[in-house]
Protein backbone atom coordinates (compact mmCIF):
# COMPACT_ATOMS: atom_id res chain seq x y z
CA UNK A 1 0.00 0.00 0.00
CA UNK A 2 1.54 3.65 -0.55
CA UNK A 3 0.12 6.81 -2.51
CA UNK A 4 0.75 7.95 -5.97
CA UNK A 5 -0.37 11.42 -7.91
CA UNK A 6 -3.31 11.21 -10.63
CA UNK A 7 -3.13 13.68 -12.68
CA UNK A 8 -6.51 14.47 -14.55
CA UNK A 9 -6.79 17.50 -16.60
CA UNK A 10 -5.22 20.38 -15.05
CA UNK A 11 -5.70 18.88 -11.54
CA UNK A 12 -3.50 16.37 -9.53
CA UNK A 13 -4.82 14.22 -6.86
CA UNK A 14 -3.53 12.19 -4.51
CA UNK A 15 -4.59 8.57 -3.80
CA UNK A 16 -4.09 5.61 -1.87
CA UNK A 17 -3.66 2.36 -3.96
CA UNK A 18 -2.79 -1.19 -3.26
CA UNK A 19 -1.17 -3.56 -5.53
CA UNK A 20 -2.88 -6.91 -5.87
CA UNK A 21 -2.27 -10.30 -8.03
CA UNK A 22 -5.14 -11.10 -10.85
CA UNK A 23 -3.77 -14.23 -12.22
CA UNK A 24 -0.02 -13.25 -13.96
CA UNK A 25 -0.61 -9.68 -13.14
CA UNK A 26 -0.13 -7.29 -10.83
CA UNK A 27 -2.95 -4.18 -10.55
CA UNK A 28 -3.58 -1.54 -8.62
CA UNK A 29 -6.51 -0.99 -6.59
CA UNK A 30 -7.53 2.66 -5.64
CA UNK A 31 -8.71 2.32 -1.58
CA UNK A 32 -9.35 6.30 -1.24
CA UNK A 33 -8.57 9.47 -2.79
CA UNK A 34 -7.78 11.80 -0.13
CA UNK A 35 -8.65 15.34 -2.33
CA UNK A 36 -6.46 17.62 -4.93
CA UNK A 37 -3.21 17.93 -4.19
CA UNK A 38 -3.13 22.02 -4.14
CA UNK A 39 -6.10 22.20 -1.93
CA UNK A 40 -4.23 19.72 1.11
CA UNK A 41 -1.12 21.73 0.66
CA UNK A 42 -2.82 24.67 1.06
CA UNK A 43 -4.86 23.62 4.32
CA UNK A 44 -2.56 21.58 5.86
CA UNK A 45 -4.98 18.61 5.63
CA UNK A 46 -2.13 16.57 4.46
CA UNK A 47 0.30 17.29 7.12
CA UNK A 48 -2.08 16.60 9.61
CA UNK A 49 -3.41 13.32 8.07
CA UNK A 50 -0.08 12.09 7.97
CA UNK A 51 1.46 13.15 11.14
CA UNK A 52 -2.04 11.35 12.92
CA UNK A 53 -0.82 8.43 10.84
CA UNK A 54 2.79 8.62 12.09
CA UNK A 55 1.28 7.78 16.07
CA UNK A 56 1.23 3.81 14.82
CA UNK A 57 4.84 3.69 13.98
CA UNK A 58 7.39 4.61 16.56
CA UNK A 59 10.04 5.21 14.24
CA UNK A 60 8.18 7.58 11.94
CA UNK A 61 6.68 9.15 15.09
CA UNK A 62 10.04 9.84 16.25
CA UNK A 63 11.29 11.30 11.94
CA UNK A 64 8.41 13.43 11.91
CA UNK A 65 8.60 14.74 15.78
CA UNK A 66 11.01 17.67 14.87
CA UNK A 67 10.79 21.54 16.01
CA UNK A 68 7.82 23.03 13.42
CA UNK A 69 6.04 20.25 13.09
CA UNK A 70 2.53 19.21 13.60
CA UNK A 71 0.72 22.06 15.62
CA UNK A 72 4.60 22.94 17.29
CA UNK A 73 3.80 21.79 20.23
CA UNK A 74 5.89 18.59 19.69
CA UNK A 75 9.84 19.25 19.25
CA UNK A 76 12.91 17.82 19.99
CA UNK A 77 15.60 19.01 22.86
CA UNK A 78 19.27 18.65 21.35
CA UNK A 79 22.05 18.02 23.97
CA UNK A 80 25.09 17.28 23.20
CA UNK A 81 26.76 13.49 24.37
CA UNK A 82 30.14 13.00 23.31
CA UNK A 83 32.49 14.70 25.52
CA UNK A 84 31.27 13.16 28.78
CA UNK A 85 31.00 9.68 26.81
CA UNK A 86 34.74 9.81 26.30
CA UNK A 87 36.35 11.59 29.79
CA UNK A 88 33.67 10.01 31.91
CA UNK A 89 35.23 7.01 31.17
CA UNK A 90 39.19 8.44 31.30
CA UNK A 91 37.75 9.96 34.74
CA UNK A 92 36.89 6.71 36.27
CA UNK A 93 39.89 4.81 34.66
CA UNK A 94 42.73 7.36 35.89
CA UNK A 95 41.05 7.28 39.68
CA UNK A 96 40.11 10.74 39.65
CA UNK A 97 36.16 9.91 40.47
CA UNK A 98 37.13 7.43 43.11
CA UNK A 99 40.13 9.49 44.99
CA UNK A 100 37.74 12.70 44.88
CA UNK A 101 35.05 10.93 46.74
CA UNK A 102 37.34 8.97 49.31
CA UNK A 103 38.33 12.54 50.07
CA UNK A 104 34.84 13.70 50.54
CA UNK A 105 33.90 10.81 52.81
CA UNK A 106 33.59 12.66 56.03
CA UNK A 107 32.24 15.44 54.49
CA UNK A 108 28.20 16.42 54.34
CA UNK A 109 27.77 18.23 51.23
CA UNK A 110 24.35 18.57 50.71
CA UNK A 111 25.43 18.21 46.53
CA UNK A 112 27.76 15.92 44.85
CA UNK A 113 30.78 17.68 44.81
CA UNK A 114 32.19 15.27 42.47
CA UNK A 115 30.17 15.85 39.74
CA UNK A 116 30.25 19.76 39.87
CA UNK A 117 34.27 18.92 39.87
CA UNK A 118 34.18 16.58 36.89
CA UNK A 119 31.74 19.11 35.29
CA UNK A 120 34.14 21.95 35.37
CA UNK A 121 36.99 19.79 34.24
CA UNK A 122 35.11 19.01 31.25
CA UNK A 123 34.57 22.79 30.47
CA UNK A 124 37.67 23.27 30.80
CA UNK A 125 38.22 20.56 28.40
CA UNK A 126 35.88 21.41 25.78
CA UNK A 127 35.45 25.33 26.01
CA UNK A 128 36.66 26.56 29.13
CA UNK A 129 35.96 29.93 30.72
CA UNK A 130 34.48 31.23 34.01
CA UNK A 131 32.47 29.19 36.55
CA UNK A 132 29.71 31.09 35.65
CA UNK A 133 29.88 30.46 31.62
CA UNK A 134 30.69 26.64 33.19
CA UNK A 135 26.92 26.23 35.08
CA UNK A 136 25.21 27.81 31.65
CA UNK A 137 27.47 25.39 29.25
CA UNK A 138 26.45 21.79 31.03
CA UNK A 139 22.97 22.42 30.59
CA UNK A 140 23.50 21.68 27.16
CA UNK A 141 25.53 18.59 28.08
CA UNK A 142 24.76 14.85 29.16
CA UNK A 143 26.55 14.56 32.45
CA UNK A 144 25.86 11.80 34.45
CA UNK A 145 24.72 13.04 37.89
CA UNK A 146 24.93 17.08 37.16
CA UNK A 147 21.43 17.77 36.09
CA UNK A 148 20.60 19.47 39.71
CA UNK A 149 23.77 21.33 39.77
CA UNK A 150 23.76 25.28 39.91
CA UNK A 151 26.24 27.94 39.98
CA UNK A 152 26.79 28.19 43.59
CA UNK A 153 27.72 24.22 43.48
CA UNK A 154 30.42 24.76 41.11
CA UNK A 155 31.91 27.99 43.33
CA UNK A 156 31.98 25.75 46.54
CA UNK A 157 33.38 22.95 44.43
CA UNK A 158 36.04 25.15 43.67
CA UNK A 159 37.09 26.31 47.09
CA UNK A 160 36.71 22.58 48.53
CA UNK A 161 39.78 21.80 45.91
CA UNK A 162 41.40 24.85 46.89
CA UNK A 163 40.57 24.24 51.03
CA UNK A 164 43.99 24.58 53.53
CA UNK A 165 44.43 21.21 54.92
CA UNK A 166 44.67 21.59 59.00
CA UNK A 167 47.48 22.83 60.46
CA UNK A 168 49.72 19.62 61.45
CA UNK A 169 49.16 18.99 57.22
CA UNK A 170 51.53 21.73 56.35
CA UNK A 171 54.63 20.60 56.70
CA UNK A 172 55.80 20.64 53.36
CA UNK A 173 54.25 24.26 52.78
CA UNK A 174 56.40 26.79 51.22
CA UNK A 175 54.99 29.83 49.40
CA UNK A 176 51.74 28.17 49.51
CA UNK A 177 49.43 26.59 52.28
CA UNK A 178 49.04 22.93 51.63
CA UNK A 179 45.06 22.73 50.27
CA UNK A 180 43.11 19.83 49.08
CA UNK A 181 44.34 19.43 45.20
CA UNK A 182 47.92 18.29 46.86
CA UNK A 183 45.91 15.26 48.26
CA UNK A 184 44.37 14.69 45.38
CA UNK A 185 47.73 14.66 43.09
CA UNK A 186 49.39 13.08 45.58
CA UNK A 187 47.01 10.08 45.72
CA UNK A 188 46.70 10.09 42.20
CA UNK A 189 50.84 9.39 42.00
CA UNK A 190 50.01 6.64 44.51
CA UNK A 191 47.74 4.89 42.30
CA UNK A 192 50.03 5.10 39.43
CA UNK A 193 53.10 4.50 41.09
CA UNK A 194 54.32 1.74 38.51
CA UNK A 195 54.26 4.48 35.61
CA UNK A 196 56.65 6.19 37.77
CA UNK A 197 58.93 3.62 38.87
CA UNK A 198 61.65 5.18 36.59
CA UNK A 199 60.80 8.84 37.97
CA UNK A 200 64.06 10.04 37.70
CA UNK A 201 63.35 13.35 35.49
CA UNK A 202 61.07 15.38 35.75
CA UNK A 203 60.01 18.94 33.96
CA UNK A 204 59.77 21.88 35.60
CA UNK A 205 58.20 25.02 34.17
CA UNK A 206 56.42 28.33 35.32
CA UNK A 207 53.97 30.76 33.82
CA UNK A 208 51.98 34.10 35.28
CA UNK A 209 48.03 33.79 35.36
CA UNK A 210 46.26 37.47 35.49
CA UNK A 211 43.35 38.29 37.03
CA UNK A 212 39.93 39.92 36.36
CA UNK A 213 39.80 41.82 39.43
CA UNK A 214 41.62 41.58 42.75
CA UNK A 215 42.74 38.15 42.31
CA UNK A 216 42.09 36.65 45.88
CA UNK A 217 43.38 37.81 49.58
CA UNK A 218 46.45 36.66 49.01
CA UNK A 219 47.65 34.81 45.31
CA UNK A 220 47.01 38.22 43.61
CA UNK A 221 50.16 40.05 43.19
CA UNK A 222 51.77 42.38 41.08
CA UNK A 223 55.07 40.47 39.77
CA UNK A 224 56.78 39.72 36.36
CA UNK A 225 53.36 39.41 33.83
CA UNK A 226 54.52 36.92 31.10
CA UNK A 227 51.22 37.95 29.94
CA UNK A 228 52.55 41.14 28.99
CA UNK A 229 49.81 42.71 31.90
CA UNK A 230 51.90 44.88 34.64
CA UNK A 231 49.36 46.40 35.54
CA UNK A 232 46.65 43.53 36.38
CA UNK A 233 47.73 41.45 39.94
CA UNK A 234 48.78 37.50 38.90
CA UNK A 235 49.51 34.43 40.27
CA UNK A 236 52.59 32.03 39.35
CA UNK A 237 51.85 28.62 38.15
CA UNK A 238 54.18 25.87 38.26
CA UNK A 239 53.64 22.60 36.59
CA UNK A 240 55.87 19.69 36.69
CA UNK A 241 55.34 16.73 34.21
CA UNK A 242 57.33 13.42 33.91
CA UNK A 243 59.47 12.72 31.19
CA UNK A 244 56.60 11.16 29.12
CA UNK A 245 54.79 14.68 29.59
CA UNK A 246 52.66 12.69 32.28
CA UNK A 247 51.28 16.09 34.45
CA UNK A 248 52.66 14.97 38.42
CA UNK A 249 51.51 17.84 40.26
CA UNK A 250 51.09 21.64 39.69
CA UNK A 251 52.46 24.91 42.24
CA UNK A 252 50.51 28.15 42.96
CA UNK A 253 52.22 31.03 43.78
CA UNK A 254 51.74 34.76 44.90
CA UNK A 255 52.37 36.64 41.74
CA UNK A 256 55.08 38.85 43.00
CA UNK A 257 57.48 34.94 43.37
CA UNK A 258 60.29 34.97 41.01
CA UNK A 259 60.83 31.65 39.12
CA UNK A 260 64.17 31.05 40.86
CA UNK A 261 62.62 31.18 44.07
CA UNK A 262 59.74 28.76 42.70
CA UNK A 263 61.97 26.31 41.50
CA UNK A 264 63.73 26.06 44.96
CA UNK A 265 60.43 25.51 46.23
CA UNK A 266 59.70 23.10 44.18
CA UNK A 267 62.82 20.56 44.73
CA UNK A 268 61.81 21.27 48.48
CA UNK A 269 58.29 19.15 48.29
CA UNK A 270 58.94 16.94 45.10
CA UNK A 271 60.62 14.58 47.58
CA UNK A 272 58.55 15.12 50.35
CA UNK A 273 55.18 14.61 48.34
CA UNK A 274 56.30 11.46 46.58
CA UNK A 275 59.16 9.69 48.05
CA UNK A 276 61.07 10.19 44.98
CA UNK A 277 64.77 9.42 46.16
CA UNK A 278 66.71 11.38 43.37
CA UNK A 279 65.39 13.45 40.68
CA UNK A 280 66.67 15.17 38.08
CA UNK A 281 65.10 18.94 37.27
CA UNK A 282 65.01 19.77 34.04
CA UNK A 283 64.24 23.61 33.79
CA UNK A 284 64.07 26.49 31.62
CA UNK A 285 66.97 29.27 31.63
CA UNK A 286 64.89 32.19 32.98
CA UNK A 287 65.35 29.41 36.51
CA UNK A 288 69.42 29.47 37.00
CA UNK A 289 71.19 31.73 39.79
CA UNK A 290 73.79 31.36 41.92
CA UNK A 291 71.37 30.71 44.93
CA UNK A 292 69.52 28.06 43.40
CA UNK A 293 72.72 26.19 41.87
CA UNK A 294 73.54 26.58 45.48
CA UNK A 295 70.10 25.39 47.30
CA UNK A 296 69.39 22.26 44.75
CA UNK A 297 73.01 20.59 44.94
CA UNK A 298 72.84 21.23 48.80
CA UNK A 299 69.74 19.05 48.88
CA UNK A 300 71.74 16.50 46.86
CA UNK A 301 69.27 16.90 43.64
CA UNK A 302 70.61 16.98 39.80
CA UNK A 303 69.59 19.36 37.46
CA UNK A 304 69.79 20.46 33.51
CA UNK A 305 69.28 24.33 33.28
CA UNK A 306 69.70 26.59 30.79
CA UNK A 307 72.35 29.46 31.23
CA UNK A 308 71.91 32.91 29.31
CA UNK A 309 74.56 32.90 27.37
CA UNK A 310 74.43 37.18 27.05
CA UNK A 311 73.94 37.74 30.38
CA UNK A 312 75.94 35.43 32.17
CA UNK A 313 79.52 36.38 31.35
CA UNK A 314 81.51 33.17 32.36
CA UNK A 315 78.91 31.91 29.49
CA UNK A 316 79.74 34.88 27.37
CA UNK A 317 83.71 34.96 27.40
CA UNK A 318 84.65 31.86 28.24
CA UNK A 319 82.02 28.76 27.52
CA UNK A 320 81.19 30.43 23.87
CA UNK A 321 84.78 31.29 23.15
CA UNK A 322 86.05 27.64 23.48
CA UNK A 323 87.72 26.66 20.56
CA UNK A 324 86.96 22.66 20.99
CA UNK A 325 85.39 21.08 18.36
CA UNK A 326 81.30 20.28 18.08
CA UNK A 327 80.15 16.59 16.98
CA UNK A 328 77.27 16.78 15.20
CA UNK A 329 74.26 14.22 16.60
CA UNK A 330 71.15 13.49 14.95
CA UNK A 331 67.60 12.21 16.13
CA UNK A 332 64.28 10.96 14.71
CA UNK A 333 61.22 12.90 15.58
CA UNK A 334 58.29 11.54 16.38
CA UNK A 335 56.01 13.75 14.27
CA UNK A 336 58.31 15.10 12.04
CA UNK A 337 59.89 13.19 8.57
CA UNK A 338 62.91 15.19 9.10
CA UNK A 339 65.39 14.15 11.57
CA UNK A 340 66.55 17.00 14.33
CA UNK A 341 70.20 17.38 13.76
CA UNK A 342 72.30 19.51 16.42
CA UNK A 343 76.14 20.05 16.81
CA UNK A 344 77.19 19.43 20.28
CA UNK A 345 80.49 20.00 22.89
CA UNK A 346 81.35 20.27 26.26
CA UNK A 347 82.83 23.18 28.28
CA UNK A 348 84.20 22.00 31.96
CA UNK A 349 84.98 25.11 34.09
CA UNK A 350 87.53 26.50 35.40
CA UNK A 351 90.09 24.26 33.44
CA UNK A 352 93.17 22.86 35.38
CA UNK A 353 95.84 24.81 36.48
CA UNK A 354 99.07 25.01 35.15
CA UNK A 355 100.37 22.65 37.38
CA UNK A 356 97.86 19.83 35.91
CA UNK A 357 95.82 20.02 39.04
CA UNK A 358 92.32 19.41 38.66
CA UNK A 359 90.39 22.17 40.73
CA UNK A 360 87.88 21.13 43.42
CA UNK A 361 84.41 22.45 42.14
CA UNK A 362 83.88 22.21 38.47
CA UNK A 363 80.76 23.77 36.26
CA UNK A 364 79.95 21.85 33.62
CA UNK A 365 78.54 23.47 30.45
CA UNK A 366 77.14 21.75 27.08
CA UNK A 367 76.80 24.25 24.17
CA UNK A 368 74.28 22.90 21.63
CA UNK A 369 73.67 24.64 18.06
CA UNK A 370 71.15 23.87 15.51
CA UNK A 371 72.41 24.43 12.35
CA UNK A 372 68.71 24.79 10.93
CA UNK A 373 67.84 27.97 13.36
CA UNK A 374 71.13 29.59 12.65
CA UNK A 375 70.49 29.69 9.28
CA UNK A 376 67.25 31.24 10.47
CA UNK A 377 68.41 33.53 13.00
CA UNK A 378 70.93 34.39 10.82
CA UNK A 379 68.32 35.49 7.97
CA UNK A 380 66.22 37.42 10.76
CA UNK A 381 69.20 39.66 11.51
CA UNK A 382 70.46 40.11 7.70
CA UNK A 383 66.88 41.16 7.20
CA UNK A 384 66.72 43.49 10.57
CA UNK A 385 69.38 45.54 9.41
CA UNK A 386 68.05 45.93 6.22
CA UNK A 387 65.07 47.44 7.22
CA UNK A 388 67.16 49.35 9.90
CA UNK A 389 69.45 51.17 6.94
CA UNK A 390 65.88 52.70 5.48
CA UNK A 391 64.88 53.43 9.31
CA UNK A 392 68.16 55.31 9.38
CA UNK A 393 67.42 57.38 6.63
CA UNK A 394 64.20 58.24 7.62
CA UNK A 395 65.48 59.74 10.84
CA UNK A 396 66.62 58.65 14.59
CA UNK A 397 63.19 58.80 15.69
CA UNK A 398 61.89 56.28 14.16
CA UNK A 399 64.62 54.56 16.25
CA UNK A 400 63.64 55.13 19.81
CA UNK A 401 61.31 52.95 21.00
CA UNK A 402 62.47 50.08 18.91
CA UNK A 403 64.81 47.44 21.46
CA UNK A 404 65.63 45.37 18.62
CA UNK A 405 67.35 47.93 16.38
CA UNK A 406 68.97 49.51 19.29
CA UNK A 407 71.01 46.59 19.89
CA UNK A 408 73.00 46.85 16.34
CA UNK A 409 72.97 50.81 16.72
CA UNK A 410 76.02 53.22 18.46
CA UNK A 411 75.73 57.14 18.21
CA UNK A 412 77.50 59.34 15.80
CA UNK A 413 77.32 62.74 16.60
CA UNK A 414 73.37 63.64 16.86
CA UNK A 415 72.25 60.49 15.11
CA UNK A 416 72.78 57.26 14.99
CA UNK A 417 74.72 54.44 13.08
CA UNK A 418 74.60 50.63 12.08
CA UNK A 419 77.38 49.14 14.87
CA UNK A 420 79.30 46.23 12.40
CA UNK A 421 81.08 44.47 15.47
CA UNK A 422 77.49 44.51 17.43
CA UNK A 423 76.27 42.59 14.35
CA UNK A 424 79.53 40.42 14.09
CA UNK A 425 78.73 39.76 17.85
CA UNK A 426 75.57 38.35 17.63
CA UNK A 427 76.44 35.99 15.16
CA UNK A 428 77.85 33.57 17.41
CA UNK A 429 74.47 32.92 19.13
CA UNK A 430 72.83 31.94 16.24
CA UNK A 431 71.00 28.94 16.88
CA UNK A 432 72.70 28.89 20.49
CA UNK A 433 71.60 27.46 23.50
CA UNK A 434 73.74 26.50 26.23
CA UNK A 435 72.98 24.09 29.35
CA UNK A 436 74.81 23.64 32.54
CA UNK A 437 74.50 20.65 34.52
CA UNK A 438 75.79 18.19 37.54
CA UNK A 439 75.23 15.18 36.23
CA UNK A 440 77.16 12.75 34.96
CA UNK A 441 75.00 12.20 31.84
CA UNK A 442 76.86 12.25 28.23
CA UNK A 443 76.40 15.50 26.58
CA UNK A 444 73.96 14.16 23.67
CA UNK A 445 71.55 12.80 26.73
CA UNK A 446 71.98 16.55 28.75
CA UNK A 447 70.81 18.09 25.11
CA UNK A 448 68.00 15.84 24.15
CA UNK A 449 66.69 16.22 28.07
CA UNK A 450 66.77 19.29 27.54
CA UNK A 451 64.91 19.55 24.00
CA UNK A 452 62.15 17.34 25.65
CA UNK A 453 60.75 20.87 27.87
CA UNK A 454 59.18 21.81 25.17
CA UNK A 455 56.57 19.24 26.45
CA UNK A 456 56.08 21.78 29.20
CA UNK A 457 55.91 24.70 27.18
CA UNK A 458 53.40 22.93 25.02
CA UNK A 459 51.46 21.95 28.10
CA UNK A 460 51.27 25.86 29.57
CA UNK A 461 50.40 26.72 25.98
CA UNK A 462 47.32 24.08 26.00
CA UNK A 463 46.62 25.45 29.89
CA UNK A 464 46.35 29.13 28.55
CA UNK A 465 44.75 28.01 25.25
CA UNK A 466 42.62 25.10 24.24
CA UNK A 467 42.40 24.95 28.45
CA UNK A 468 42.42 28.83 28.95
CA UNK A 469 42.37 29.01 32.37
CA UNK A 470 41.32 32.49 32.47
CA UNK A 471 38.97 34.44 33.34
CA UNK A 472 38.76 34.18 36.94
CA UNK A 473 36.68 36.20 38.85
CA UNK A 474 37.08 34.98 41.79
CA UNK A 475 37.60 36.85 44.90
CA UNK A 476 38.84 33.54 47.34
CA UNK A 477 42.04 32.23 47.41
CA UNK A 478 40.65 29.22 47.65
CA UNK A 479 38.29 28.85 44.81
CA UNK A 480 41.30 30.96 42.67
CA UNK A 481 43.34 27.82 43.53
CA UNK A 482 40.29 25.49 42.96
CA UNK A 483 39.46 27.22 39.77
CA UNK A 484 43.05 26.89 38.40
CA UNK A 485 43.45 23.51 39.64
CA UNK A 486 40.48 22.04 37.40
CA UNK A 487 42.76 22.80 34.13
CA UNK A 488 45.24 20.77 35.69
CA UNK A 489 42.64 18.21 35.82
CA UNK A 490 41.96 18.40 32.56
CA UNK A 491 45.69 18.31 31.41
CA UNK A 492 45.77 15.35 33.19
CA UNK A 493 42.51 13.85 31.09
CA UNK A 494 44.04 15.24 27.55
CA UNK A 495 47.06 13.24 28.61
CA UNK A 496 45.48 10.19 29.52
CA UNK A 497 43.33 10.44 25.83
CA UNK A 498 46.45 11.06 24.14
CA UNK A 499 48.33 7.72 25.34
CA UNK A 500 45.78 5.50 24.77
CA UNK A 501 45.14 7.18 21.44
CA UNK A 502 49.02 6.26 20.78
CA UNK A 503 48.69 2.52 21.84
CA UNK A 504 46.02 2.55 19.32
CA UNK A 505 47.79 3.94 16.56
CA UNK A 506 44.95 6.74 16.32
CA UNK A 507 46.38 9.97 15.18
CA UNK A 508 43.98 13.32 15.34
CA UNK A 509 44.62 16.72 16.25
CA UNK A 510 42.80 17.94 19.15
CA UNK A 511 41.12 20.49 18.01
CA UNK A 512 39.57 18.15 15.70
CA UNK A 513 38.45 15.71 18.44
CA UNK A 514 36.77 18.48 20.07
CA UNK A 515 35.03 19.53 17.42
CA UNK A 516 33.79 15.85 16.49
CA UNK A 517 32.77 15.27 20.49
CA UNK A 518 30.72 18.09 20.67
CA UNK A 519 29.05 17.04 17.63
CA UNK A 520 27.74 13.85 18.94
CA UNK A 521 24.37 15.12 19.98
CA UNK A 522 21.14 13.46 21.33
CA UNK A 523 17.51 14.44 20.80
CA UNK A 524 14.91 13.70 23.59
CA UNK A 525 11.44 13.86 21.44
CA UNK A 526 7.87 13.34 22.97
CA UNK A 527 4.85 12.52 20.72
CA UNK A 528 1.76 10.47 22.00
CA UNK A 529 2.79 10.24 25.66
CA UNK A 530 5.65 8.26 24.37
CA UNK A 531 9.77 9.64 24.91
CA UNK A 532 12.71 8.94 22.45
CA UNK A 533 15.91 9.92 22.38
CA UNK A 534 17.74 10.19 19.08
CA UNK A 535 21.16 9.89 18.67
CA UNK A 536 23.00 12.25 15.24
CA UNK A 537 25.76 10.35 13.42
CA UNK A 538 29.49 9.95 14.64
CA UNK A 539 31.95 12.03 13.03
CA UNK A 540 35.51 12.30 12.13
CA UNK A 541 37.22 10.21 14.47
CA UNK A 542 34.60 9.92 17.37
CA UNK A 543 34.08 5.86 16.80
CA UNK A 544 38.12 5.47 17.19
CA UNK A 545 38.49 7.91 20.35
CA UNK A 546 35.66 6.03 22.06
CA UNK A 547 36.95 2.85 20.99
CA UNK A 548 40.39 3.30 22.27
CA UNK A 549 39.04 4.54 25.56
CA UNK A 550 36.44 1.94 25.69
CA UNK A 551 33.33 3.16 25.63
CA UNK A 552 30.68 2.78 22.98
CA UNK A 553 28.10 5.10 21.38
CA UNK A 554 24.16 4.63 22.39
CA UNK A 555 21.75 3.29 19.71
CA UNK A 556 20.55 5.36 17.54
CA UNK A 557 16.94 5.53 18.08
CA UNK A 558 16.03 3.97 22.03
CA UNK A 559 12.84 4.67 24.01
CA UNK A 560 13.01 6.34 27.65
CA UNK A 561 9.58 6.16 28.87
CA UNK A 562 9.81 2.01 29.78
CA UNK A 563 9.27 0.33 26.89
CA UNK A 564 12.27 -0.36 24.65
CA UNK A 565 11.83 0.45 20.65
CA UNK A 566 12.01 -2.39 18.28
CA UNK A 567 15.61 -0.90 17.08
CA UNK A 568 18.41 -3.50 16.65
CA UNK A 569 21.60 -2.39 18.93
CA UNK A 570 24.86 -0.77 16.98
CA UNK A 571 27.93 -2.86 16.44
CA UNK A 572 29.59 -2.91 19.92
CA UNK A 573 32.41 0.03 19.90
CA UNK A 574 34.44 -0.96 22.79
Amino acid sequence: MFCRAKVSGPNTYIQIVENHRDGKKVRQRVIATLGRLDHLQKTGALERLLHSACRFSEQLMVLAAQPGSGDGEDGAEVRHIGPALVFERLWRDSGCQRIVNALLAERRFQFDVERAVFASVLHRIMISGSDRAACTWMHDQVIDGAAGLELQHLYRAMAWLGEPLPESDQHDATHAPRCVKDLVEEALFARHRDLFTELDLVFFDTTSLYFTGQGGEAIGRHGRSKDRRPDCRQMVLGLVLTQDGRPVCSEMWPGNIADVTALEAVAQRLQHRFGIRSVCLVADRGMISKRTMAAIEARGWFYILGARPRATKEVREEVLMDGGAMTGITVARAHDPEPLTLEIKEVVLPRPGEDGEEPKERRRYVVCRNPAEARRDAASRAAMVADLEGKLKAGAKALIGNRGYRRYLETEGEGFRIDADKVREEEKYDGIWVLRTNTALPMREVALRYKELWLVEQAFRTAKSLLDTRPIFHKCDETIRGHVFCSFLALLMQKELFLRMANAGIEAEWAAILRDLDALTEAEIENGGRRFLVRSRAKGATVAVLRCVGARLPVTIRRIDGEPADEKENPAVA
